[in-house]
This record gives structure tokens, sequence and C-alpha cells, in this order.
């Protein structure tokens, strides 16, 4: 099982693919931090996201995308802007066929460390414990999209299509 997993933004949209095997680790294949530009006007940046998922999705060809859901925030605008990007990701992944698997904050922490209110950096030390990272990662925005990959390889039960 090949598992796309993004860490939604407007500005900054970590992404990974992670693979399921029968190894104790799981696979890291991919991981990046696509960056948009705020001097560009916010439709076409939702434009490049789209872009870049269909792009990813093309090349890699993930059968299940694993995304974080929104968590109550005090920034109302920020909130706005980053519920549009994960309408854009959602869609192509549909539009691909992917499985859709989302993932609250409080749940990809106690995947990844056991505990529903770590920190950023007890989850950020975890995630190279938990997956083969063949790859170097250099955001946190990364980091952060392979811990929701892992999540959705804890939770859900692919059956015996592994890669």
């Amino acid at each position: 099982m090949r598992i796309l997993a993004i860490d939604p933004g407007f500005e900054r949209i970590g992404i990974a693919i992670l693979d399921k095997t029968f190894t104790p680790k799981h696979t890291l294949v991919y991981s990046s931090c696509f960056k948009t530009s705020a001097k560009i006007p916010f439709h076409k940046r939702l434009t490049l996201i789209g872009e870049e998922v269909e792009r990813v999705i093309k090349k890699y060809k993930p059968e299940a995308l694993s995304i974080e859901k929104l968590y109550f925030t005090t920034n109302q605008k920020t909130v706005m802007g980053v519920s549009e990007a994960r309408g854009v990701i959602i869609y192509s992944a549909s539009r691909n066929n992917l499985s859709i698997f989302e993932y609250t904050p409080p749940q990809i922490k106690i995947a990844v460390t056991g505990y529903g209110k770590s920190n950023k950096e007890a989850v950020m030390s975890m995630v190279p414990k938990l997956i083969d990272m063949n790859t170097e990662t250099n955001s946190d925005d990364e980091l952060d999209a392979i811990a929701i990959g892992i999540t959705c390889l804890a939770h859900e039960k692919f059956g015996l299509k592994y890669k």
C-alpha cells in the first residue's frame, strides 16, 4: 500500500509518500515542502497546490491520501485558507480515485508518540524511529506529513495489498 500524506497549508504544504512494508519500519519514498508565494493571488496559489498534488499522484501512484483535519484555531483567516487548500487537495485525490483518510492532531500524536498531547518536538523525534527514511527531510512540514502518513499506516487495515 502506498500512501500520499499531506500536511495542508497554502504557504507551505508538507508532502510525503510512504510504502507499507512487511518489515518493522515502513518506507519513506519521497518527501518535500511545496511552497507558494504570498505575492501570488490566492486563487493562483490554490491552482499551484492542485497541480503539485496531481504531479505527485501521477509520479508515485499512491492508493490513498492521508491528510490532517483542521483543528480549532483563533486565526479565522488562516483556517479559511487552509480549508480551501484542503478542498483542492481532497478534490485531486478523489479525482484520482484515492481512498481518503483524515486525522486530527491528537490522533496523529497518539499514533506517533502514544500521547495525544505530545509537543511538536516529541513527534519530530519519533518519526525517524518509526519509518525507514532513506531520503533527507528539510522541514517541519515534511516531518508533519510523514507523521500523518504513519498515522494512516497504523490505523487503517489495508489487507494484503502491500508494496
